[in-house]
């Protein structure tokens, strides 16, 4: 018998009930008005709609219900809105627990203050405490300028929690409003981000003070929406033109994920036969390594039912980075993209490729690495830019990465490059080759120009003898097995097989254990 049955009779306890039913609706309701403008075509949504869409109906678990904020000044304390302006909790998503905290932009804009800041603090605690992923709805108009520093040192508080949880367990950020200032840090420093078309906008300083400080003009979506991030900036990971959307491929990217650090992705049902082969792919790659192709087409062949998540999908497009199954287990895909640059490497498919092998190395989720490389980007703005320093970040994190790793070789993999994208030599388990790889310090006409640039120059007929010591270079040290026979790669194998033998590879290396030297951290490239 419930404490309120048991004291029914007393007729104050009566009295106390109805008034917290009273008091929870009013905080439930929140304030009077609808949930906001169009946006994108359709309604805006509340923060407690959103909270519905991304949890299994009937999960959520609110904690904070009743909190208001005790500032005082510019007529604070006549405005004490239950909430404090966020909705806070628990739930499920397919099943597994997850916590989030989303901003109510109807009060006091989404701003954030000292409650505000507490509440979020509890959620981020709770959910390091529990092991289980964090999402954030974000939809907040920054600091709440009423309550001065107190409001900056909530968000101190939540990017220190931030990085504490960092490789931890899963942090995503759903950006659904306006992300400005000091707000705009803490996605950043989370594992995976995601924006809406034309309401969602990240940025530091908004277009009045960039109007103010440097006389440009730009709206909000021209220098904060969410194609600006997805494909100029690379903050933004996924962006969708509708909320619903966006939520549903939010619980999509967290049935792919662990719950913590110590655990491993669930395994999704097996319907795509493991032994299936793929003839198509014999003929999908051309054997001319100048004719482009597109490698999501080799990377959907190969995973089961050809379904995968694609991360950062618009920015640097000259690598491609997937999260898909083979044979249930979830993998993280690094790939060329040779229809984009050729898929040479540069800086910024070098930080994209880094970021995501770091993530699927915290998480226990093992990688292959489909390689079609014809070096690094060369050029002035490359150099200057740092591209040592980023192309160093990839091979950092390749290097430092103990899930299994398997590196299959497709077409060409030249220079530093080749070492990079997960050779061999800097730690692959193991590493396979098509019968059209080309493994080499460089293309055999460049490498023929070099070495044989006496013979030509003195030849009678030049190009007739670039042509032939082009002919004699390939065959002598870029035909299809010259890797394997010095055990740079453990195996050629046939293209239609490589879907069984890449699984075939996991299930052996399923039970991989390696350790790191003891220290507090490495100093990674910057």
């Amino acid at each position: 018998m419930s404490g309120v049955d048991e004291f029914s009779h007393v007729p104050g306890s009566r009295v106390a009930v109805a008034e917290l039913r009273e008091v929870r609706g009013e905080a439930l309701a929140g304030p009077s008005g609808g949930a906001g403008g169009a946006a994108g075509g359709g309604r805006r949504l509340s923060a407690r709609e959103r909270v519905g869409l991304l949890l299994d109906e009937g999960s959520f678990v609110e904690v904070g219900l009743l909190r208001r904020h005790r500032a005082s000044g510019f007529g604070l304390e006549t405005r004490r809105p239950y909430t404090d302006g966020v909705v806070t909790g628990w739930g499920t998503v397919e099943g597994r627990q997850v916590f989030v905290y989303a901003h109510d932009f109807r009060v006091f804009g989404g701003a954030l203050g000292e409650a505000h800041a507490e509440k979020i603090h509890k959620v981020m605690d709770m959910a390091l405490a529990a092991g289980a992923p964090l999402v954030s709805l974000n939809d907040g108009a920054g600091a709440r300028i009423q309550e001065g520093v107190v409001a900056l040192a909530g968000y101190g508080g939540i990017f220190r929690r931030n990085v504490r949880a960092s490789g931890v367990i899963p942090q995503i950020s759903v950006v659904l409003g306006p992300c400005a200032g000091g707000a705009a840090y803490s996605p950043a420093l989370t594992d995976f981000v995601f924006m809406v078309r034309g309401t969602s906008q990240m940025f530091l300083t908004g277009p009045d003070v960039v109007r103010t400080v440097t006389g440009e003009e730009v709206t909000r979506d021209g220098l904060g929406g969410a194609d600006v991030h997805a494909e100029a900036s690379g903050v933004c990971h996924f962006a969708y033109d509708d909320e619903e959307t966006c939520i549903a491929e939010v619980r999509y990217l967290l049935s792919l994920l662990p719950q913590n650090n110590r655990d491993c992705s669930p395994r999704g049902p097996v319907t795509d036969p493991p032994d299936r082969r793929s003839e198509a792919l014999v003929d999908l790659v051309p054997a001319d390594g100048s004719q482009p192709y597109d490698m999501t087409e080799v990377i959907g062949h190969l995973v089961d039912d050809g379904e995968f998540l694609e991360i950062h999908e618009n920015w640097a497009r000259n690598l491609v980075c997937a999260l898909a199954r083979l044979d249930g287990e979830v993998v993280g895909i690094v790939a060329s993209q040779p229809r984009v640059l050729a898929g040479v490497l540069d800086i910024e498919a070098s930080e994209k490729g880094a970021r995501f092998v770091q993530m699927c190395d915290a998480f226990n989720i093992p990688l292959v690495t489909l390689v079609d490389v014809p070096g690094f980007l060369p050029g002035v703005d490359q150099e200057h830019g740092g591209v040592i320093r980023h192309g160093a970040k990839l091979l950092y994190a390749y290097c430092n990465a103990t899930v299994p790793r398997i590196s299959l070789i497709l077409r060409k993999a030249y220079g530093g490059a080749y070492i990079v994208m997960d050779s061999q030599s800097i730690g692959a388990d193991v590493t396979y080759a098509w019968p059209t790889n080309e493994i080499a310090v460089m293309g055999a006409e460049g490498a023929a120009n070099v070495i044989f640039r006496r013979q030509i120059a003195e030849a009678d007929e030049p190009e007739a003898m670039r042509e032939r010591m082009v002919k004699e270079y390939r065959a002598e040290l870029m035909h299809p097995y010259y890797a394997a026979e010095r055990g740079l790669v453990d195996d050629v194998i046939d293209p239609a097989a490589t879907r069984e033998t890449l699984i075939r590879a996991l299930a052996m290396l399923r039970t991989k254990h390696a350790d790191l030297p003891s220290r507090k951290h490495g100093n990674p490239p910057q």
